[in-house]
C-alpha cells in the first residue's frame, strides 16, 4: 500500500527553495556578526587584489574582502526587499479590501484610485519618490512599496469582492459584528492564501529592483551596502577583475530564485487542492402545529412582522429592475410561515431585504415595515445590526458558502454572545457548544473546534440553525433550508427547526421551492408569483385543491406526484414560463400562463384581498366559484 504525500514536503522544488532560504536567513542573520567588522575594515595593503585562497572574489579598491562584503550584504539587501514588499501589501489590502466591509459605493471609489495608480509607469513613480525625497536605503524602499502597491490592490480587490457578497459575511453585518472584525476575521482569512504566494513571489523581485536601484546609485549610499551596490563596485573593475561583480550578481539571482521557486511551491500547492476538492414524492398533509402556536397566531394578537407594499428594485441597462413589487403580509409571534414560487418569484429577495440583508444596489422601499414595533425603514448597517443581531436569525440557503470556512465552527457560533451579550471569550465559546449540542450534533465539544468544510451536508445545516438560535430570536428567517439534503436528513432538519421554534416561542419563515416541504412544517404559505404575493392561504388546504383560490397555487399542488401518481402519465407542468421582469408588466403576470385569463387580466393587475378560505388572494377570476371577490379586489 501507497501512502499520498501531501504538503510542500512532497515537493522537491519546495524543499530546495526551503534549504536556500535557510542559508539566506542564516546568512543575514549571522555574517554582519561574524564579519561585519572585517567587511568595512580597510587594508591599504590589499587594494583590488585578484582572487586567491585568502580572498576568494578578491578585494576592491579600499583593500576589503568582496566575499565577506557579499556575505554580510544579505542583512540589508533582504530586510529591504521584505520590509518593502510588506509596506506594499499593507497599503494594497487597505485599498483592495477594507471596500469590502465598507460597501458597494466604497468599493467603486477606491476601484477608481486603483486604476489610476495602475496606469502610472513603475519606474516614473520611483523615479518621482527618488526626486522628491532624495536618495538612500528608506527612499529605495518607499519608491518600491508605492510601485507594488496597486499590484497588490488589484489582487486584494479581486478577491475579497467574492467575499465581500457571501452569506456569511452578510450574516456578521446582521450581527453587529464591527467592521473592524470583519475585515480581520472574514475579509483577511478567506483571500489569505493567494495573497500569501504573491507576497513570497513579490520580495524576489523586489529584491532585484533593489538591486537595480542601488546599481543606478539612487539606493543604498555609503558607507552602507547592500548587494546592488556592491554589484555596482564591482562592474568598475570588471576588466581587472572580473570576479569581483560575480559574488553580488550571484547573490542577487540565488535570493531571486529562491523567493520564486518557493511562490511556485506555495501557488501549485494551492492549485492541486483546489483540483481535490430531486426530492421523492411525498404526500400532501397538513402540517402538524407547534405548542403554542395556535394560540399565539390569532389574529387578534399584535403582528410581529409587518410588511406593507415592500418593493425591491435593482438598476439595470434600459431603467430599474423590480424582482419584488408591492409585497404585504404580517408573521405572528410563535408562527410558522411558508413562501414557496418558482426560481426567480421573489422570495429570498424578499426575506433578505426584511432581514436587511438586501444585496448591494438594491433600492428597498416599503409603505410599513415593523419588526416588534420597531420600524425598520432608513436604518444604517450599524443600526439593523443593533436593533436585529439578536432578534432575527438567519438561516441561509447554502450551507457550505454560509459559515466561514476560515474559522471553526464553534467561533462564528460566538460571534453572537461576544459582539452583543459581553461575553468572554470562553463563556460564548462554552454557548457555541450547548447550542451545537442543542441542535442534536454528538460530540459539540469536538466538532465546534472543527472547520465547516469537515461537517456533513446535513450537520451544516443543523450548525446554521445552531447560529440562528443561539441569541433567542424572536424570527428566524430560514431560506431554502433543505436544499441538496436527502429525504432523511430534511426531515431531521424540519423537524428540528420546529421544535427550536416551538421551544423558544420563535416565529419563523421558511422560503422553498417545494410545497411537499412547507406542509411539513408551516401553518400557512405566501404564494409568491413575478414579485408579488398571489395567495395567502392555510397550509391544511393543500390536499383539497379545488379549495385553493388562485390558479398558480393550484398549478404548484397538482405537478407534485404523489403514491396515487400514475407513473405511465407525463406530470404535471405548468405551461410556458415566467415573465421577463426587466421588462414592464402590466395586468396579471400569470396571465399568458392561465386557462382562464381574460381582456381584463390583461389590463388590470389583481390586489390581495380577503378570500372565503379564509386568506388572501390576488385574482380577478379565483377557481373556486367564490361569488364577490372580483368587485372586493377592485
Amino acid at each position: 500500500m501507497t501512502t499520498r504525500r501531501s504538503g510542500l514536503s512532497g515537493q522537491p522544488m519546495a524543499i530546495i527553495a526551503l534549504c536556500m532560504l535557510g542559508v539566506l536567513v542564516l546568512l543575514a542573520v549571522l555574517a554582519p556578526v561574524l564579519w561585519g567588522e572585517a567587511a568595512v575594515k580597510a587594508n591599504p595593503d590589499a587594494i583590488a587584489l585578484p582572487p586567491s585562497a585568502e580572498h576568494l572574489l578578491g578585494t576592491d579598491k579600499l583593500g576589503r574582502d568582496i566575499l565577506l562584503r557579499t556575505l554580510v550584504a544579505s542583512r540589508l539587501s533582504l530586510v529591504m526587499a521584505v520590509a518593502a514588499t510588506l509596506m506594499g501589501l499593507c497599503a494594497g489590502l487597505l485599498l483592495g479590501a477594507v471596500p469590502a466591509v465598507l460597501g458597494a459605493r466604497a468599493q467603486r471609489w477606491f476601484a477608481g484610485v486603483i486604476n489610476t495608480w495602475l496606469a502610472f509607469p513603475v519606474l516614473l513613480v520611483a523615479m518621482l519618490t527618488v526626486i522628491l525625497l532624495g536618495t538612500g536605503a528608506t527612499t529605495a524602499v518607499i519608491a518600491l512599496a508605492l510601485t507594488m502597491t496597486p499590484s497588490f490592490a488589484r489582487l486584494a480587490q479581486t478577491l475579497s469582492s467574492r467575499v465581500g457578497g457571501s452569506e456569511y459575511l452578510a450574516a456578521a453585518r446582521m450581527l453587529g459584528v464591527s467592521r473592524r472584525r470583519q475585515f480581520t476575521r472574514y475579509v483577511l482569512p478567506n483571500i489569505a492564501e493567494p495573497v500569501i504566494v504573491n507576497v513570497t513571489s513579490s520580495i524576489g523581485g523586489g529584491l532585484l529592483a533593489l538591486s537595480s536601484l542601488s546599481f543606478l546609485g539612487v539606493g543604498v549610499q555609503p558607507p552602507d551596502f547592500d548587494w546592488g551596490r556592491l554589484l555596482s563596485e564591482g562592474f568598475g573593475q570588471v576588466y581587472n577583475s572580473p570576479v569581483a561583480a560575480i559574488g553580488p550578481g550571484v547573490a542577487v539571482v540565488f535570493a531571486g530564485l529562491a523567493f520564486s521557486m518557493l511562490g511556485e511551491s506555495l501557488a501549485g500547492q494551492l492549485r492541486n487542492r483546489e483540483n481535490r476538492k430531486a426530492l421523492p414524492p411525498r404526500r400532501l398533509g397538513p402540517a402538524p402545529v407547534a405548542a403554542g402556536q395556535a394560540e399565539t397566531s390569532q389574529q387578534g394578537a399584535a403582528p410581529l412582522l409587518e410588511v406593507d407594499g415592500l418593493s425591491v428594485s435593482f438598476p439595470g441597462p434600459d431603467g430599474w429592475i423590480r424582482p419584488v413589487q408591492d409585497v404585504s403580509f404580517s408573521i405572528h409571534p410563535g408562527e410558522i410561515v411558508g413562501v414557496v414560487g418558482e426560481s426567480g418569484s421573489g422570495k429570498s429577495v424578499t426575506m433578505m431585504s426584511v432581514a436587511q440583508l438586501a444585496p448591494a444596489g438594491a433600492a428597498v422601499t416599503a409603505r410599513r415595515l415593523r419588526f416588534d414595533g420597531d420600524d425598520l425603514t432608513g436604518l444604517t448597517q450599524a443600526e439593523a445590526g443593533k436593533l436585529l443581531g439578536t432578534r432575527v436569525g438567519v438561516v441561509f440557503q447554502d450551507s457550505l458558502t454560509a459559515l466561514n470556512p476560515a474559522l471553526r465552527v464553534g467561533t462564528q457560533l460566538a460571534e453572537v454572545p461576544r459582539v452583543h451579550l459581553d461575553a468572554g471569550r470562553k463563556q460564548a465559546q462554552a454557548q457555541a457548544v450547548r447550542a451545537l449540542d442543542d441542535v442534536r450534533i454528538p460530540e459539540a465539544g469536538r466538532r465546534a473546534q472543527q472547520f465547516p468544510h469537515e461537517f456533513s451536508g446535513g450537520m451544516r445545516q443543523r450548525a446554521l440553525i445552531a447560529m440562528a438560535q443561539i441569541g433567542s430570536p424572536s424570527l428566524i428567517i430560514a431560506d431554502e433550508p433543505t436544499t441538496a439534503l436527502d429525504v432523511t436528513v430534511q426531515r431531521r432538519v424540519l423537524a428540528l427547526l420546529r421544535n427550536k421554534c416551538a421551544e423558544s416561542g420563535a416565529a419563523a419563515v421558511v422560503v422553498s421551492h417545494d410545497v411537499a416541504v412547507l406542509a411539513e412544517l408551516c401553518g400557512r404559505i405566501l404564494v409568491m408569483y413575478a414579485g408579488r404575493v398571489v395567495e395567502d392561504v392555510d397550509i391544511a388546504l393543500l390536499p383539497t385543491p379545488e379549495r385553493l383560490a388562485h390558479p398558480y397555487t393550484r398549478a404548484l399542488v397538482a405537478s407534485l406526484p404523489d403514491l396515487d401518481t400514475d407513473r405511465g402519465e407525463p406530470l404535471v407542468t405548468i405551461p410556458g414560463e415566467p415573465p421577463d421582469l426587466s421588462q414592464p408588466i402590466t395586468g396579471c403576470a400569470f396571465a399568458a400562463r392561465c386557462a382562464f385569463a381574460t381582456s381584463r387580466c390583461e389590463s388590470e393587475t389583481p390586489v390581495l384581498a380577503s378570500h372565503r378560505h379564509g386568506g388572501r388572494v390576488a385574482c380577478w377570476h379565483p377557481q373556486d366559484g367564490t361569488a364577490g371577490h372580483e368587485e372586493g379586489g377592485a
